[in-house]
C-alpha cells in the first residue's frame, strides 16, 4: 500500500469509528464497504483488523463493569453464532482464493440490507421471543461475523425488539461480537490467514478508533439522531450499491 492508501484507510477508519460512536452500529461493514469500493485491501485482511478493534471496543465497555445478560437464551443463542462463525471463516477462505467477485458482492447485499435496517424502526414485542428465533437470527450473525467480522445488523434488529432493558441489550450484543471476534480470530490465526498487512492496518486503526471512542464520550454529539441516521443510510447504500451494481451489469452485459 502507497502513503496515499494508508492515509484513505485511515480516513474510512475515523468515518466509520463516527459512525459506529453516533449511531451504535455497522463499524464493521461501513469500514470495509469503503474500502473494498476504493480497493485499499484485501477483505480478508479488512475483516481481521475489524475482529481486533472489536475486542478492544469490548475491553473498554467492560474494564469496570460487569455484563447483564439473559442466559437461559444467550447461552445457546452465542453457541450457535459461534458454529456460525466457523461456517463464515470456511467460506470466506473458499471465496478469497476462488470467487473474489461473489464476495464482494455478497458485502454490498450485506451492507445494503444492513442500510435498510438502519432506518427501519423495529417495534417492541409484548413479551420475549422464543429460542428458535433467537438462534436463527444468531446463526445469521455468525456467519456475516465469520465473513465478514460484522456480525451486527441480524442481531440488533432482533434484540432491539426484545422487551429488555437498554443495558442488557447493548451488553448482550457486545459479549456476543467480541466472542465471535476471538473464534473468528483463532481459527484465522490457526490457518496462518493473519497477513502482515492486516497487522500493519490494526495497529494504524487502532489509536485512532480509541481517540474518537474517548472523544465521543467526553463531548455527545448534538447532532438529531434521525439526521445521523440518514446520512449513515445514504453512506452505506452507496458503498453498498458501489460493490453489487458491477457484478449484476456485467452479467446483463
Amino acid at each position: 500500500m502507497s502513503v496515499a492508501s494508508h492515509l484513505l484507510f485511515l480516513a474510512c477508519v475515523a468515518l466509520a469509528s463516527v459512525a459506529q460512536n453516533l449511531t451504535g452500529f455497522a463499524f464493521g461493514l461501513i469500514l470495509l464497504g469503503l474500502t473494498a469500493v476504493l480497493h485499499l485491501a484485501s477483505l480478508a485482511d479488512v475483516a481481521n483488523v475489524v475482529s481486533v478493534l472489536v475486542l478492544v471496543n469490548a475491553a473498554i465497555t467492560f474494564g469496570r463493569t460487569r455484563p447483564q445478560l439473559a442466559w437461559r437464551v444467550f447461552g445457546p443463542t452465542l453457541a450457535v453464532s459461534q458454529l456460525g462463525v466457523g461456517a463464515g471463516v470456511a467460506l470466506l477462505g473458499w471465496f478469497s482464493t476462488q470467487q473474489v467477485t461473489v464476495l464482494r458482492f455478497l458485502l454490498g447485499c450485506a451492507i445494503v440490507v444492513c442500510a435498510f435496517m438502519l432506518v427501519l424502526r423495529a417495534s417492541a414485542r409484548a413479551q420475549q421471543s422464543g429460542l428458535p428465533s433467537f438462534l436463527f437470527f444468531s446463526g445469521v450473525s455468525g456467519v456475516m461475523g465469520g465473513l465478514f467480522a460484522s456480525a451486527g445488523p441480524p442481531m440488533v434488529y432482533h434484540l432491539y425488539r426484545q422487551p429488555w432493558p437498554a443495558d442488557m441489550i447493548r451488553h448482550s450484543l457486545i459479549v456476543l461480537f467480541a466472542a465471535n471476534a476471538v473464534l473468528r480470530l483463532a481459527l484465522v490465526l490457526a490457518h496462518g490467514q493473519f497477513s502482515m498487512t492486516a497487522l500493519w492496518l490494526t495497529l494504524e486503526a487502532l489509536p485512532l478508533v480509541m481517540a474518537l471512542t474517548w472523544l465521543a464520550r467526553r463531548h455527545p454529539s448534538r447532532l438529531p439522531i434521525e439526521q445521523v441516521r440518514r446520512a449513515v443510510f445514504v453512506l452505506l447504500l452507496i458503498a453498498g450499491l458501489a460493490l453489487v451494481l458491477p457484478p449484476v451489469m456485467a452479467l446483463v452485459a
